[in-house]
Parts: C-alpha cells; sequence; structure tokens
C-alpha cells in the first residue's frame, strides 16, 4: 500500500479494528431486545448488576456461568464502551443489550430457579426480567 511495512501494519490494524467495532455494533442490534423491552432493561439494570454479582459468587453454578458473569462485570465497569456513554440513550443502550444477551445464555444453562432465588428487586421486576430473557416465568429448571 504506502511501501512502508510500519504503515501498512498500522493501517491494517487500524482497519481491522474498525471493522470488528462494526461487526459487533450489528451484533447488539441483531440482539436487541424487542417490543420496548429495551427501556424495560435500562430501568433494571441496578437490580441486574446486583443480580450478577450475586450469581458470579455462587459456587454451586458451573464455572463457565461464574467467568462469563464475571466478565460481564469487568466490561460494564470498564470506560471504555461499543458506544460511549455520553451518547443520549445509545450509550446505556448497550450495555443493557450486552446485559441482556449474556443474561439469556446465563439463565438458560443455570435455570430460573437459580436466578429467581438471587434476584434482589421486585416480583415485577422479576417478570420483566424473564421477558427479556425470553423465558416464561413459570418455567421450571
Amino acid at each position: 500500500m504506502t511501501g512502508s511495512f510500519w504503515w501498512d501494519l498500522l493501517i491494517s490494524v487500524s482497519a481491522a479494528l474498525v471493522a470488528a467495532w462494526l461487526a459487533l455494533i450489528v451484533v447488539l442490534i441483531v440482539v436487541r431486545p424487542r417490543k420496548g423491552l429495551l427501556r424495560e432493561a435500562i430501568r433494571l439494570l441496578p437490580d441486574v448488576l446486583r443480580l450478577i454479582r450475586r450469581l458470579a459468587a455462587d459456587k454451586s453454578l458451573p464455572r463457565g456461568i461464574r467467568i462469563r458473569l464475571g466478565l460481564l462485570l469487568i466490561y460494564l465497569a470498564s470506560p471504555i464502551d461499543l458506544i460511549p456513554d455520553f451518547i443520549p440513550v445509545l450509550g446505556y443502550a448497550d450495555d443493557a443489550i450486552v446485559v441482556t444477551a449474556v443474561l439469556r445464555g446465563v439463565v438458560r444453562r443455570s435455570g430460573l430457579a437459580a436466578v429467581r432465588a438471587h434476584w434482589p428487586g421486585t416480583d415485577s421486576g422479576f417478570t420483566a426480567l424473564t421477558r427479556l430473557t425470553g423465558l416464561n416465568p413459570d418455567h421450571r429448571s
């Protein structure tokens, strides 16, 4: 391209990072909650953070689940986001979408009973959480 190895490397790495970032944005758009559930997910975020911390500390859950939850907590605590938090609505929406996607997998793998046992919020909040994760609250695991 430029004839210089280092410039070519820098341009290639930059292009790859931009392509990866765009791919992650597309994934977030695809897995986002439907039917207004995104607003509900943002409202539930404080209870969900407590839930994630409690689940990550539960030694009765499989290690893989606890590791995923720990990585999710690190992502949420990190100042680096896919969409910066200073952008109104969208800044926090990416966090809600990532949390929702991870929780879907965790709930399906560990069962709804484990999540219910650790849920710190109200019953209506738990019902909203089950809608976000795509599970029926009457589901027995």
